[in-house]
């Protein structure tokens, strides 16, 4: 006779496990015979399946069995019970909660502003509808010792792109960047503003909102699209479309469009106006120059393709169009995508590596969960520091038939409780201070009330953090043994205090990491604004003139201002002295048989006195000279440029420089000192001077060491304007220029130094609370020691000594892991300090001072008490 078919064993014996004994048999009857009837109809194998499905849909409240000790309850009315008694126990132990709720609101803020802050960082540039599709054009060449990785392009291979290879890209725009100030002037209305000069395709990729016209009228070098804020201050209420606008008091642009200013958290947010790449040459621009890396190349890919795929199919476009000399490099092209342009742009031999933005975003997201761990550990600290008070309610609840899983529900929801509230407080403090933050962080980030991610991860941040603060506190209350707190026997022995004390080291430990980094990092940035840059800043300031046709005689405007004694030199440039533009790398000896290919130095246009007025200092040979006529074909460079040369004394040798299918000889004049031009913290670069007859982009004044710079400006103004009255007397200094360099480092500094101070005030909150519960449980001690002579000094010696110790021990644990991981961020800087012990020492004493502070307080007080009243105390 054949078997009976049976369900799976262990889907049966799990039923029988969870289901409720009185529900169990009939229950399971009716599976069974469901199954029964489903095995002949549809086989065993679906029958299973079937089976198994009615016991995971069965397995639900009021059929899963009753836990040991359970009492049929109103699950609503225990839950408001929970909460009645949390928000009593709050309102009855005010201090505690001010110290709790103060603690976790303060962490639950430093996360939200760097969680806030970190999502900026991570969406950056996804405002562009074609995010996920836009990449930017690189390069590698490989030399003898190392790869070279740059994204300055060459205008004969944006055409390339577009010819040979346009199946695969549905825009491709050269571009060149805002690095340049350009004027804009309608009627009297003139302002010097940033933008960016591109191809026609530029702006469709870009995707802009335009509020008037379209982008698709940017066709031509005659027209010009500007954003809003620009149209508000050239034309006030007028209609902007189709106004003619000058350029450089020399090209006329018709406006096409006015698109909505970009955010601060893109590419492109200082972008005032998109004007055609063709002014950058003049008007003029020949479309297939292969040796002159003067552009950057944006593409868009044609849906269906990737990245990387396209990568390996343009890789080699270069080889068969460059000469000989960039052939030997095997240079191979690549595109980097808009999502790694912010965080993910920096190369070292070739390779991608991680930037110090990603870092950034690494560090502070650690400090933002460190200082929430921080404000965990007080509430953990604090609620076993009073398990003695909630002892007898303990006891007398489990005396009259509460089971220990009911006690860990009401200790988990009094810290969900003050969670909340936390949580609550927080955003009203972030939204105080987001503006603070924005100024200190350089961004415009709003708390995102719509968003549903925002509050979903918000909410659910706080629960862990409620779990998280709550479980110690928990699953240690509710272990208490009922006898022995009711007896008055029950004592918190090492099973609380241990654990305490490790987690008082873990804070401090935090914190003095905290302390160390912040000191290091200010120590870094001192170090880069003490580097010797090569020329003086002070009292000197530079302006752009422009490409003018009539801008005055520059040799009378010289005479004018020296004759106002406000100025003892001026000069021109075609670069900023901050500015890192203008590379080449096309140079050979003369007469020499050393290789020069692979060295790129940075060139730079000036005219005479110029060395002399941005303060230049010469090591060897000499400066530029009107005496001298040959000084044309001459040329200045610094001693990195010395150095990468190889030759002991260059001074008089000769190099030719290649440009154009043509070699041009330059006679080295002269040796100055390195100008610190890019990054403070980045090796010099190699540079270049040569001289230039004819009128260049911008005029740098010295103004006169004797005369203030409030008493020469109003004069220097004036007599610049009337000589040269197209050009607006729009000037920075040259320190001004030089600090924007640190701005980076600056903010890191300044917001590593707010948290660390928050992360402090968090932990002397969780120091004070303990001190005043460790006060209160010696109290009957206390009392007894000053009955029997024991001084205020004696008594504060007594309750400190413990925290002292533990801030020790938490200082020899932190301060060489805040040793490693600095010396570790230090690695990101070719030029930095050393790490000073004196750091360490002011680091590891400020926390014993804070420590000292904070339980002073307390101890003191305990020490002046009455001893009568301790005695007294039940």
């Amino acid at each position: 006779m054949k078997q009976r078919s049976q369900p799976p064993r262990l889907v049966v014996r799990f039923f029988r496990w969870f289901c409720h004994p009185a529900l169990l048999d009939s229950i399971e009857g009716d599976l069974m015979e469901l199954y029964y009837e489903r095995v002949e109809e549809k086989g065993r194998h679906k029958a299973n399946i079937n089976f198994i499905m009615d016991v995971i849909l069965l397995f639900r409240p009021g059929i899963i069995r009753p836990s040991e000790g359970y009492q049929k309850v109103n699950q609503y009315g225990m839950i408001k019970s929970y909460l009645k008694v949390g928000w009593r126990n709050l309102l009855r132990n005010k201090g505690y909660s001010i110290i709790n709720i103060g603690g976790l609101s303060m962490g639950i803020t430093v996360a939200i502003l760097i969680g806030l802050w970190v999502h900026d960082e991570l969406n950056f540039n996804k405002f562009h509808k074609n995010y996920d599709s836009i990449a930017k054009v690189y390069r590698n060449n490989t030399f003898s010792d190392y790869v070279g990785t740059n994204v300055f392009s060459i205008t004969g291979l944006g055409t390339l792109l577009r010819s040979e290879y346009g199946e695969y890209f549905k825009q491709v725009a050269m571009v060149r960047g805002s690095e340049d100030r350009r004027v804009i002037q309608f009627g009297e209305n003139r302002f010097t503003q940033r933008g960016y000069l591109m191809q026609s395709g530029g702006p469709a990729m870009l995707t802009l909102d335009m509020l008037h016209g379209t982008y698709q009228a940017f066709t031509d070098k005659n027209t010009i699209l500007i954003s809003a804020s620009l149209a508000d201050k050239l034309f006030g209420d007028e209609d902007p479309l189709n106004q003619v606008i000058q350029m450089d008091s020399k090209y006329d642009l018709n406006v096409v469009g006015v698109y909505r200013d970009l955010p601060k958290n893109t590419e492109f947010n200082d972008a005032t106006y998109f004007a055609p790449l063709e002014l950058y040459f003049g008007g003029n621009m020949d479309m297939n120059v292969w040796d002159n890396y003067n552009v950057f190349i944006y593409v868009q890919l044609q849906p269906g393709y990737t990245f990387e795929g396209v990568s390996e199919i343009i890789k080699d476009a270069m080889l068969p169009h460059v000469d000989e000399r960039t052939a030997e490099t095997n240079p191979e092209l690549f595109l980097l995508p808009m999502s790694e342009w912010h965080l993910n742009s920096e190369f070292e031999n070739g390779v991608q590596v991680t930037s110090s933005k990603m870092q950034s975003v690494w560090y502070f997201s650690i400090i933002g969960g460190f200082v929430l761990l921080l404000a965990c550990i007080n509430f953990m600290n604090l609620s076993t520091a009073r398990s003695e008070r909630r002892a007898k309610e303990v006891g007398i609840r489990k005396s009259i038939g509460s089971v220990r899983s009911q006690l860990v529900y009401q200790f988990f929801s009094e810290s969900l409780m003050v969670a909340l509230i936390s949580f609550v407080v927080a955003i009203v403090w972030v939204q105080m201070l987001l503006p603070s933050f924005n100024t200190i962080a350089d961004k415009h980030i709003v708390l995102p009330w719509g968003s549903v991610s925002f509050w979903g991860v918000g909410l659910g941040i706080t629960f862990l953090t409620g779990i998280l603060a709550g479980s110690y506190p928990a699953l240690y209350l509710s272990s208490f043994n009922p006898v022995k707190v009711l007896k008055g026997t029950f004592k918190v022995g090492n099973f609380a205090s241990a654990p305490r004390r490790v987690l008082v080291v873990l804070q401090f430990c935090i914190s003095v990491i905290l302390i160390v980094g912040t000191g290091i990092v200010y120590q870094q940035m001192m170090y880069g604004k003490d580097r010797p840059v090569g020329y003086t800043r002070e009292g000197l300031i530079s302006l752009r003139l422009g490409a003018y046709e009539n801008r005055g005689d520059l040799e009378t405007l010289r005479n004018e201002l020296k004759a106002t004694g406000m100025v003892s030199e001026i000069g021109e440039a075609n670069y900023q002295v901050t500015s890192t533009l203008g590379w080449n790398d096309d140079f050979r000896w003369r007469d020499r048989d050393e290789d020069l290919s692979g060295l790129s130095f940075n060139t730079i246009y000036v005219t005479n006195g110029y060395a002399k007025t941005v303060g230049l200092e010469f090591v060897a040979g000499r400066d530029f000279s009107p005496d001298f006529s040959t000084d044309g074909q001459g040329m200045i460079i610094n001693e990195t440029a010395a150095k990468n040369l190889g030759v002991e004394n260059p001074v008089g040798e000769t190099i030719i420089w290649n440009r154009n299918g043509q070699g041009y000889p330059y006679t080295i004049l002269g040796v100055v000192k390195d100008m610190v031009k890019g990054s403070p913290f980045a090796k010099t670069d190699p540079s270049m001077l040569f001289l230039s007859t004819r009128s260049l982009e911008y005029l740098y004044i010295r103004i006169h060491p004797e005369v203030s710079t409030h008493e020469a400006l109003p004069l220097i103004n004036k007599t610049f304007t009337a000589l040269m009255p197209a050009v607006p007397f729009d000037y920075t200094f040259a320190d001004d220029d030089y600090n924007l360099k640190f701005r980076s480092e600056e903010r890191i500094g300044i917001l590593a130094a707010i948290f660390s101070v928050l992360a402090i005030v968090i932990s002397c909150l969780g120091l004070l609370g303990l001190a005043s519960f460790t006060a209160a449980q010696r109290t009957k001690e206390i009392g007894i020691r000053k009955v029997l002579g024991a001084s205020v000094s004696q008594i504060w010696g007594l309750l400190c000594k413990e925290f002292v110790f533990l801030v020790i021990l938490a200082c020899m644990i932190a301060l060489p892991l805040g040793y490693v991981f600095m010396s570790s961020w230090l690695e990101n800087y070719e030029y930095r300090t050393s790490i000073s012990w004196y750091v360490f020492v002011i680091s590891g004493v400020v926390a014993l001072v804070i420590t000292l502070v904070t339980v002073s307080f307390q101890a003191i007080k305990a020490g002046i008490s009455n001893p009568v009243k301790s005695l007294r105390a039940d």
